[in-house]
């Protein structure tokens, strides 16, 4: 697993690290989309989840969830648009199961409406550890404590 920073990112993962947030395919033809630990380090002990419901749309590069913390509330962002399927009940209940572990606690479980072009966009969890650094760079993150 590349670790960035103090940082885990998961191999068996996609990321969008633009966004902070990794992919994960079912193979029923769905994804579910949770933050990076990079994203829960730099939000803070997460209070809020807010999903978009089941049965709604999500544009691409725009909004699935909202997520709160004490110092931060913006919205967590698809790289794919898509019908919701799911969202993860448990996380509505203990918004800070992210912090803990961020590759279990996904948010929202969608069917993409074209997931081969997105697909192609993202990094590897096997090449991200440079997309990453950069990133952190760019940020002036220090990274995960």
């Amino acid at each position: 697993m590349p670790v960035v920073r103090g940082c885990n990112l998961p191999e068996d993962v996609l990321y969008d690290v633009e966004n902070h947030t990794w992919f994960t395919e079912l193979g029923d033809g769905t994804v579910r989309i949770g933050m990076t630990s990079i994203a829960t380090a730099m939000a803070g002990q997460l209070v809020a989840f807010t999903p978009k419901k089941v049965g709604r749309k999500v544009r691409a590069g725009r909004s699935c969830a909202t997520v709160e913390s004490g110092k931060w509330v913006g919205p967590a962002k698809s790289a794919a648009g898509g019908e919701v399927i799911g969202v993860n009940e448990d996380m509505l209940a203990n918004p800070s199961m992210a912090n803990d572990d961020p590759y279990s606690a996904w948010m929202v479980q969608l069917q993409p409406d074209d997931w081969d072009s997105v697909k192609a966009g993202l990094t590897a969890g096997s090449d991200v550890a440079g997309p990453y650094e950069a990133k952190m760079d760019s940020e002036g993150f220090e990274g995960c404590a």
